[in-house]
C-alpha cells in the first residue's frame, strides 16, 4: 500500500524566497561594488569582443533562423546582429566565455559570474528599445550594474558551501538560477512571478560536466553560459505570462533538486545576499587559462626568466613539481593526448610548458598549430602536480580566497632553481592596485580588435568614467559597439 502523499501546495522553499526577496528589495549601496562591476563590465564586454577573432565562436552568432531582424531587438556588440532577447542572451553569453578570459568565483563551486551579462544586457537593451519607440524613459547602465552586482551575489553564495560539480552537475546551473531572478526582476514581474521563474531554472534538467572533462573535453563549455543564461530570459518570459511555477522544487520527497540531484542533502549557506561576490571577484587579466593555473602560469613566466639566466632550455629540464591545491588537481591536472583548444585550456600541464617554453600564453596558443609543437608534450610528461593541504585550506578560507601554485624546476644535470611560489593572481582582490591599470589596458587592446580610433576613444571616455557610464542609456551605450 503507497504512503500518504498530501497534494496540499506547500510555501515557497525559503532559498527561493531570500532570492526573490534580495532581487526585489535589497539596495546596493557599496561604492566598491559598483566601481568593480564598471570593471567587471568592460573586461567581460573586452573578451567578448576578442572571441569574434575566432571562427568557432562566430559560426554559432546571430538569429536562430539567418536573416531575422528583430525591430527594438537587443544588438550584438562587435555585430551587426539585432536578436529577440532569448537569441542575444545565447549570443553575448557565448562571446563572453568563449576564451575562458571573463571573471571567476572559487568556492566549494567554481564558475564565472560574470556570463550573467548575457542575459542582464540583452535584456535591458531590449527593454531599453521597446520603451524608447514607445515613448518612454529608457533603462540606465547603474541598472546593468546593478543587475551584475545581484547576479553575481546568487551564484557566488550559493557557490560558497554547495559543491555542484562532486555530484556531476556544471556550475552553469548557477548563472540560470541567477540570471532567471535578475532578468525577471528587470523585466517588472510581480514577485509571485519571480517565485515561478526561479523555481522552473531550479526544475530544468542541468547540463552535465562531461564536456569539461576527460575524454570528452570539447567547445561546449564555451558556450554553456551563453546556453543558461539565455535559458533564464526565456523563463522570466515565460513567467510574464502567467505560467505557474513549483514552490517545493527543492526539497519535495523523491521528486524535488535536492533528492534527485544533490544527494538529498540542502543547500548550506556562508552569508546573506549583499555585495560581498562582486567586492570580491576574481579578473583574468594576464592569461586566459582556467583560474586555478593562472599563479602557476604567473610562476612559469618567472621561470621562463630565470632559465634563461641560468643559461638553460626547456630541454635540459628533469622535473617540474607543481605544489597546488585539491581543486587544481581535481580540474585540470591532466595526462594523455589533448585534443583541441577546450582540453588544452583545462590542463595545467599544457599551460605551464607554453610559457615556460615561449615567454608568453595567450589565446592562439591553445589552437592546433601552436599545440603541434612536440616540445609541449614532451614537457608536460615531465610535471607532477602534489597537494598541498595548506594551500586547499587557504583557498576555502573566506578571509583568504588564495589560489597558491608553487613551481619547482629540476634539471637533468641535477641542479634545481629556487621554488617559484605565488599564492595569489594579479586579479586578486588583494592586489587590485596592480590589477586594475592592467585590467583597463587589456579592454584597451580588445577594442582596438574591432574598432576604430574614433570609436574606440568613444567607449573609453564613456566605460572609465563610473557616473559618465551610470547615467547613459542602455541602448545608447550598447549603440557604441555596433560595427
Amino acid at each position: 500500500m503507497s504512503a500518504h502523499i498530501s497534494n496540499v501546495r506547500p510555501a515557497a522553499d525559503q532559498v527561493l524566497v531570500d532570492i526573490v526577496d534580495y532581487v526585489t528589495q535589497y539596495q546596493i549601496t557599496s561604492k566598491v561594488a559598483y566601481d568593480t562591476a564598471r570593471n567587471c563590465l568592460i573586461d567581460t564586454l573586452g573578451c567578448g569582443l576578442e572571441a569574434l577573432e575566432y571562427p568557432a565562436c562566430k559560426k554559432l552568432l546571430g538569429p536562430v533562423v539567418p536573416g531575422t531582424v528583430v525591430p527594438n531587438g537587443a544588438k550584438i556588440p562587435g555585430t551587426q546582429f539585432q536578436l529577440d532577447p532569448v537569441q542575444a542572451a545565447f549570443n553575448i553569453g557565448a562571446m563572453i566565455r568563449w576564451l575562458d578570459f571573463n571573471d571567476t568565483w572559487l568556492a566549494a563551486e567554481w564558475g564565472h559570474p560574470s556570463d550573467n551579462l548575457g542575459g542582464i544586457l540583452a535584456t535591458a537593451d531590449w527593454l531599453s528599445r521597446t520603451a524608447v519607440a514607445a515613448g518612454k524613459k529608457p533603462l540606465t547602465m547603474k541598472a546593468v550594474l546593478t543587475g551584475m552586482i545581484k547576479a553575481h551575489e546568487i551564484q557566488g553564495c550559493i557557490a560558497l558551501e554547495n559543491s555542484f560539480n562532486k555530484v556531476g552537475l556544471d556550475h552553469v546551473i548557477l548563472v540560470k538560477v541567477a540570471s532567471t531572478a535578475v532578468v525577471a526582476e528587470m523585466m517588472g514581474l510581480s514577485r509571485d512571478e519571480i517565485l515561478n521563474a526561479v523555481s522552473l531554472a531550479w526544475v530544468d534538467g542541468q547540463s552535465l560536466r562531461t564536456y569539461r572533462h576527460a575524454p570528452n573535453t570539447g567547445s561546449r563549455k564555451s558556450w554553456a553560459a551563453g546556453d543558461a543564461t539565455s535559458r533564464a530570459v526565456r523563463l522570466a518570459l515565460m513567467a510574464k505570462t502567467g505560467e505557474m511555477g513549483y514552490p517545493s522544487v527543492l526539497t519535495a520527497k523523491t521528486w524535488g533538486f535536492y533528492d534527485v540531484s544533490f544527494k538529498g542533502q540542502p543547500f548550506k549557506f556562508q552569508r546573506p545576499y549583499g555585495s560581498y561576490v562582486m567586492e570580491n571577484v576574481l579578473f583574468k587579466i594576464s592569461f586566459p587559462a582556467e583560474f586555478h593555473s593562472q599563479t602557476a602560469v604567473e610562476a612559469a613566466m618567472t621561470l621562463h626568466g630565470k632559465l634563461a639566466g641560468a643559461g638553460k632550455t626547456a630541454a635540459d629540464i628533469k622535473k617540474i613539481t607543481i605544489r597546488t591545491h585539491e581543486a587544481c588537481i581535481r580540474i585540470i591536472d591532466k595526462k594523455g593526448p589533448l585534443n583541441n583548444p577546450a582540453d588544452r585550456d583545462h590542463c595545467i600541464q599544457y599551460m605551464v610548458a607554453v610559457p615556460l617554453i615561449h615567454g608568453r600564453l595567450v589565446a592562439s596558443d591553445y589552437e592546433d598549430k601552436v599545440a603541434a609543437d612536440p616540445r609541449i608534450d614532451i614537457l608536460r610528461d615531465k610535471i607532477v602536480c602534489v597537494e598541498d593541504t595548506a594551500y586547499t585550506a587557504d583557498y576555502h578560507d573566506p578571509a583568504k580566497r588564495s589560489i597558491a601554485n608553487a613551481l619547482t624546476v629540476e634539471f637533468n644535470d641535477g641542479t634545481r632553481l629556487d621554488e617559484v611560489a605565488v599564492e595569489y593572481p594579479i586579479g586578486h582582490a588583494r592586489r587590485r592596485t596592480d590589477g586594475i591599470p592592467l585590467l583597463v589596458e587589456k579592454f584597451k587592446i580588445n577594442l582596438a580588435r574591432q574598432f576604430p580610433t574614433k570609436q574606440q576613444q568613444a567607449i573609453l571616455a564613456v566605460s572609465l568614467n563610473q557616473a559618465a557610464l551610470e547615467a547613459m542609456s542602455v541602448n545608447e551605450y550598447v549603440d557604441m559597439y555596433v560595427i
